[in-house]
C-alpha cells in the first residue's frame, strides 16, 4: 500500500468517527429525528411539580411513542407547571386518560407517560388532561425520610 492510499484510509475513519459522535450527540439532545413524522393535535396537562421535564420530551403510551412535548410553562393562575404536548393525529385517547411524568433510563430522561381511560368521547385539539401525577423528586422523598425518621425519635423498631 502506498502512503496516500493509508491517507484516504485514515481520513474515511475520521469522517465515519464524526458521523457517529454526532449521531450520538442528536440521540443524546433527543434530536434523532428532524421531520415531524405527520399531522398532530396539541394537548395540554397541568403537573404540581414537573421535575427535569424537558421540551421536545417524548410522549408514551404502552411504552411507544406516540408525540412529543412542545413547550413546558408556568401557569400564572393555578402556579402549576403547564405542559404543551403533540400527540399523532391517527393515535386518539379518551376524555379521561390520565398523563404521568415518569423517568427512563439511568441517566433520568423523563418523558410523559398517557395511560388511556375509558370514556368513549375522545382527546380533541386544544383539550386539557385533567389527571396527572407529577414527577418523582429524589430530594423531596430522601427530605420526607429523614423527617420520618426524626419524628419517630431515630427508633430503629426494635421493640
Amino acid at each position: 500500500m502506498n502512503k496516500r492510499s493509508i491517507e484516504i484510509l485514515v481520513g474515511l475513519f475520521v469522517v465515519l468517527g464524526a458521523a457517529g459522535l454526532l449521531f450520538l450527540a442528536l440521540k443524546a439532545a433527543n434530536l434523532g429525528s428532524f421531520t415531524n413524522g405527520g399531522t398532530t393535535y396539541t394537548v395540554q396537562a397541568r403537573f404540581d411539580n414537573i421535575g427535569g421535564l424537558k421540551a421536545r420530551a417524548p410522549v408514551r403510551s404502552a411504552g411507544v411513542n406516540v408525540g412529543r412535548v412542545t413547550s413546558v410553562t408556568l401557569d400564572a393562575q393555578t402556579f402549576q407547571g403547564l405542559v404543551t404536548m403533540e400527540v399523532n393525529q391517527g393515535i386518539l385517547f379518551p376524555k379521561d386518560s390520565s398523563a404521568k411524568i415518569l423517568t427512563a433510563g439511568l441517566l433520568g430522561d423523563q418523558y410523559i407517560g398517557i395511560e388511556p381511560g375509558g370514556d368513549e368521547r375522545n382527546l380533541a385539539a386544544g383539550d386539557v388532561i385533567t389527571q396527572t401525577q407529577s414527577a418523582m423528586v429524589l430530594e423531596n422523598l430522601i427530605g420526607q425520610f429523614l423527617f420520618n425518621k426524626a419524628a419517630d425519635g431515630g427508633t430503629g423498631g426494635a421493640d
